[in-house]
């Protein structure tokens, strides 16, 4: 008898009223959850992703820092799917949730979140998926094939949250049953030889993430196959081709699509249950935002979200009718500061922040804003050393508040860049460091791999990039990351010279 697995079904849920919500802000270790909630459910929103970094943590071993403030996950709560598609774009009208990874500022939008029995909605599907990649960047530098890493978040992503604390991760993942049984198959010959899978066009919606969690999910459970996962690894890590590495790890691919075949077959699937004793998370701080700052959320999301050059306008209005009614909040003045930025006006965005700094000396998003306008306008100075100089400044003051911000060290090492000059072995290291707090940056990745390139640290570029490159959702920068890989294979001494150099700075900005 088949293994029936029922297709979850994306819920909607009614947007809690003004009598018993408000905005607040739940702060942990590893989040920052912007809810207009009640403090019941955002408390317990909040322990559920520490609860589920924590499983990871175990289940994989990793022995990751806690990061500093800004390199937490900021997740910001909005009323339905229909805001998080207007605010992500395009006309994906199944999108339920959407994850942005940037050095000091990634961020992740969902829809309102109802887990209270333990069951989660596809939105919240959708953020552990996509926290679970940042997880497996974040932790280490081993390449990971696409299908891996999909396969990976899938597993990690189908989990349920109990109410005395326990998660269980593992489970079957049953959002996928739809395409594991209707839509075009995939072998598994198609995940783990990659050439394989591009020989064709894929104009139909394919069984790619749902093959991918299953052959990751027999891996890991079927005992027959028991060290075969980290064997394969292995064999990446020392350079083996994918294909080959999975033809010595796991045997013949077509041996191997049968037993998957069977796998799902089974009646049951082993899943793994944490009891709240093993994934013990620290303390939840709520604060209720103020007035002027609950006001201007609707803009702070939409600017960290990014703007277009024709929305700016529009934001920057609204921002400053917020802070016409709010002159004395820091908050509000910070954000002020962004939408100035974002709509091309520097020297109000300098002034907003200077406002915001006054009222608030350790209002982080007002110095990253004044430090960001000041490079801007930074090459158009008649002395642009002192203008790189007065452009680092905020960056400065940052560092010493929070000393782990990875911004400032990486306008420090740019500072340099733009100005022509080769930067000094501080600016590097402090880059380097940058790239350790934000991993899961792939620009700042392909900034560092370049600079490494042009220092004739082939290896150590070669780390830096190999995540880039095994991008699982591929990408401009991803193909000039192998390019560059290969790039670095063939020619020892190349050191970025020539057309791949323009190239990389495009693929940088990307």
């Amino acid at each position: 008898m088949r293994f029936k697995m029922v297709a979850a079904v994306l819920s909607v849920f009614l947007w809690p009223g003004l009598a018993h919500a408000a905005w607040l802000e739940a702060s942990s270790e590893h989040f920052v959850i912007y809810a207009d909630d009640n403090e019941r459910d955002i408390t317990r929103f909040s322990q559920q992703l520490e609860r589920y970094h924590a499983g990871m943590a175990l289940l994989l071993a990793s022995k990751a820092p806690v990061p500093s403030p800004s390199s937490r996950v900021t997740v910001y709560v909005v009323r339905n799917k229909r805001e998080v598609q207007a605010l992500h774009g395009g006309d994906n009208k199944f999108l339920g949730g959407f994850y942005v990874p940037r050095a000091g500022g990634s961020l992740a939008i969902v829809p309102t979140v109802d887990s209270g029995n333990g069951a989660i909605t596809m939105s919240m599907v959708v953020l552990l998926h996509e926290y679970a990649h940042h997880f497996l960047i974040s932790s280490n530098s081993m390449p990971m094939p696409r299908w891996f890493s999909e396969g990976a978040a899938e597993f990690f992503a189908s989990a349920k949250f109990e109410a005395d604390g326990g998660v269980w991760l593992g489970r079957p993942a049953q959002h996928r049953a739809g395409e594991l049984y209707l839509a075009r198959d995939v072998k598994a010959a198609d995940l783990l030889d990659p050439t394989e899978y591009d020989k064709s066009k894929h104009t139909a919606y394919d069984a790619f993430y749902g093959k991918s969690w299953l052959l990751y999910h027999y891996l890991t459970f079927d005992v027959a196959r028991s060290g075969q996962l980290g064997r394969y690894l292995a064999l990446l890590q020392d350079g083996k081709g994918q294909r080959d590495a999975a033809l010595e790890a796991f045997g013949d691919f077509d041996v191997l699509e049968k037993d998957l075949d069977k796998y799902l077959s089974k009646n049951k699937m082993s899943a793994l249950k944490l009891t709240a004793e093993k994934v013990p998370i620290g303390a939840i701080s709520l604060r209720a935002l103020p007035a002027g700052e609950a006001a201007m959320m609707p803009v702070r999301i939409r600017s960290k979200r990014g703007t277009s050059p024709e929305e700016a306008p529009t934001l920057l209005a609204e921002a400053r009718t917020v802070a016409l009614r709010y002159p004395g909040d820091a908050a509000v003045l910070s954000a002020l500061a962004e939408t100035e930025y974002d709509a091309g006006h520097d020297k109000e965005a300098i002034a907003a922040a200077d406002a915001a700094l006054a009222l608030d000396p350790k209002q982080v998003n007002a110095y990253v804003q004044k430090g960001l306008a000041l490079f801007r306008i930074a090459p158009e100075a008649d002395d642009t050393a002192a203008a790189y100089k007065a452009a680092r400044a905020p960056f400065i003051a940052l560092n010493r508040i929070e000393n782990d911000h990875p911004l400032p060290l990486v306008y420090f090492y740019r500072s340099f860049v733009e100005q022509g000059e080769k930067p000094p072995a501080l600016a590097l290291d402090g880059l380097i460091r940058a790239m350790q707090l934000a991993p899961f940056d792939l620009g700042l990745r392909m900034t560092l791999g370049h600079a490494l390139v042009g220092l004739g640290r082939r290896d150590d570029a070669r780390t830096v990039l190999l995540p880039v490159a095994y991008n699982p959702h591929g990408g401009g920068m991803s193909d000039f990351a192998r390019k560059m890989l290969d790039r670095i294979n063939k020619d020892p001494a190349w050191k970025g010279e020539g057309d791949e150099s323009e190239e990389a700075s495009e693929a940088i900005s990307e």
